[in-house]
């Protein structure tokens, strides 16, 4: 494939084979030319978008929409105040004009409600193209890959292949793969919780890929064109993207994370208590306390000198006062959940 991403650091030489636990395993050989291409900063979910293709269309529709309309609100703005930040400009190169404002001949009680309204007029303006016109500017433009390249790409199809890529949360993840002196890894059950209410069957079922992009995922255009292509050139089988986590860690290189396999195993309890947990908090409508409480944790296990005691209690206590802030006393919403006493350290 022709399309290359920046390169980061090799760590080929740490590589190891084989002796992977449960649920990790090699990637698929077919899937390597696109793996070559991937941020090794993020994770990936690759899975097969079903939804018939008026339904797509009509998903696609309202971001085209909404970018059209934030597009010609710009245009309509520049078309009217254009001409008053031209007689600014001039008026600055010693052109009078109605902009120009004589001070030597005016009030404090006509300058300061001129300044202001210029004021306002420019604040509205700098934050309009500060956060609104990137919008139109990304989706059409972006370089490292955009929606309406996607789709020229692409079209719609009753079948797509849709890859998600985590945002900067991953870049704070630790060791998934090895187990430390207790025989348990902490990160990785926070990491597959997050992967399980990624790819749970309701969420992939129900929504279109375009809908899928939230505060933990968005889409990887670029790399959603390239698997259709792979697809196209019968490099590959649009079979081989069935439902696919792709992580990085230095010590393994690219791995994929067997859902199939790590179901089909007994889940070990720490993972199932945090799962259960999570289920708890949604019920509640305060799943966004979960993947808070997730980051704290990845945070603190991140930072040099490892997951001790002292960092440990640390995190414990902002995860209390994190739910304590929204009424929630944490061990006894743990224990009622899941029905055993909270994991956290106690000081």
């Amino acid at each position: 494939m022709a399309r290359q991403r920046k390169a980061h650091k090799s760590t080929s030489g740490k590589r190891r084979d084989g002796g992977l636990p449960t649920p990790f395993k090699r990637p698929p050989e077919v899937l390597q030319p696109l793996i070559d291409t991937l941020d090794q900063k993020r994770v990936y979910i690759m899975h097969i978008d079903n939804k018939p293709v008026a339904f797509k269309r009509k998903a696609f529709m309202v971001p085209v929409i909404t970018n059209l309309a934030i597009a010609a609100l710009f245009v309509l703005r520049m078309y009217y105040i254009g001409p008053y930040y031209l007689s600014l400009v001039a008026s600055a190169l010693g052109y009078p004009n109605d902009t120009t404002m004589f001070v030597d001949e005016m009030s404090w009680d006509e300058i300061a409600p001129e300044v202001g309204r210029r004021a306002l007029t420019f604040m509205l303006d700098f934050l309009l193209f500060l956060f609104l016109w990137p919008w139109p500017v990304k989706f059409c433009f972006a370089e490292d890959g955009n929606p309406v390249a996607w789709r020229r790409a692409v079209g719609f199809r009753p079948r797509e292949v849709i890859v998600r890529r985590s945002h900067n949360w991953s870049e704070k993840m630790g060791d998934l793969v090895n187990d430390g002196d207790d025989g348990t890894n902490v990160e990785r059950s926070y990491f597959m919780a997050r992967i399980h209410a990624a790819t749970s069957p309701m969420m992939i079922s129900e929504r279109t890929g375009y809908a899928l992009m939230d505060a933990d995922w968005e889409l990887d255009w670029a790399a959603m064109v390239d698997a259709t292509t792979m697809v196209d050139k019968k490099l590959a089988a649009i079979e081989a993207f069935t439902l696919v986590v792709l992580v990085y860690q230095d010590e393994w290189g690219w791995l994929c994370v067997d859902l199939k396999g790590e179901s089909a195993a007994e889940e070990d309890g720490p993972r199932r208590q945090i799962l259960t947990f999570r289920d708890a908090l949604v019920g509640i409508g305060k799943e966004d306390l979960f993947y808070r409480w997730v980051e704290i944790v990845q945070f603190e296990s991140s930072q040099p000198g490892g997951f001790g005691p002292e960092r440990q209690k640390k995190a414990a206590k902002e995860v209390r006062d994190l739910f304590q802030k929204d009424g929630i006393d944490f061990d006894q919403f743990w224990k009622e959940s899941v029905g055993t006493d909270s994991s956290l350290v106690v000081d």
